[in-house]
């Protein structure tokens, strides 16, 4: 059977390009049968990705069959995952976030959970001496994972490792690392073409801090000002998001990159204590500046508090 490889719901570049480095390493080095699949549609710099490499976009599926064999990457929390995932059948996980629980296999099987930023750098250490047979597709996607994961290391998730592996897939593909970057986070901050509610999932993730339930969304541009714009929209359509997928609220950070700072937008009392307890920071009117704050893994989901 063919092993399906994915990462999570609303799949940003990391989980879009990673499931697309293992099935290629599955088929062209281990021998076995392996597809890339999503969990919907890429965000715009993942789409970037598949253009500027000329790389087919994976299929997007719904859920696995009971027994299907698949491989896990860039998340092991089972509400980021098909419904069914529990019956299907997990041969291996990859991922470099922290451990949630909830996942059953049905049997041992291999995982890497490593402390770097990105899935894909951990896949260039598993590829090791068969890196040398990797195309300049697929080092160009690591490449492309991993400037997106960390902000072009300007993310605290960025280590020493993930810059080393970064430099040397630039090399080796004679790519200016600030140029492509530049065209990277163009893409991603070009979302004229979005709905609100589309905004508000596009890289989510549902979090529970002491039964609230929130989905933290999260929007890397270097163009913050057009979203902010849309402000007022974004928030009203944070109340239907909120009713439809089952959460308390909708919280909003705009990353702007190039400054490294967040804003996170106001909407009610729950969001201004939330931003109040868990970033120190006084807020007297719809949204809030966070300096410093970019990543959602290391300084937004562990602060939360309510």
């Amino acid at each position: 059977m063919t092993i399906q490889v994915f990462g999570h719901k609303s799949p940003d570049t990391d989980s879009t390009g990673s499931p697309i480095i293992w099935a290629w390493y599955l088929n062209e080095v281990k021998g076995e049968t392996a597809e890339a699949v999503l969990l919907g549609e890429p965000n715009t710099e993942a789409a970037f990705l598949l253009e500027k490499w000329d790389l087919p976009k994976p299929a997007i599926i719904d859920d696995v069959a009971e027994n299907a064999p698949v491989v896990i990457v860039d998340t092991n929390n089972p509400a980021e995952l098909p419904a069914s995932i529990n019956s299907a059948d997990i041969q291996a996980i990859i991922d470099h976030h922290k451990l949630v629980g909830g996942l059953e296999t049905k049997g041992p099987i291999d995982i890497t959970v490593r402390p770097v930023a990105c899935t894909a750098t951990i896949m260039h250490d598993l590829i090791g001496d068969d890196m040398a047979k990797a195309p300049n597709w697929i080092k160009a996607t690591m490449l492309t994972c991993i400037l997106s994961d960390t902000l072009e290391f300007r993310s605290p998730t960025t280590t020493a490792h993930d810059k080393a592996v970064a430099e040397a897939l630039a090399a080796d593909l004679g790519l200016d690392i600030p140029a492509y970057a530049a065209e990277m986070f163009a893409a991603k901050s070009d979302v004229s073409a979005f709905s609100d509610a589309e905004l508000l999932r596009m890289d989510s993730k549902e979090y529970e801090v002491d039964g609230t339930k929130f989905r933290v969304s999260v929007l890397e541009t270097t163009a913050p000002d057009v979203v902010l714009d849309r402000k007022a929209s974004l928030m009203q359509t944070m109340i239907t998001v909120a009713s439809e997928d089952g959460v308390d609220q909708v919280l909003l950070f705009v990353v702007d990159i190039l400054n490294e700072q967040s804003t996170l937008l106001v909407p009610n009392d729950l969001v201004k204590s939330v931003a109040e307890k868990s970033f120190d920071a006084p807020v007297s009117g719809d949204d809030v500046v966070l300096p410093g704050v970019v990543s959602r893994k290391k300084q937004i989901i562990p602060n939360l508090k309510v």
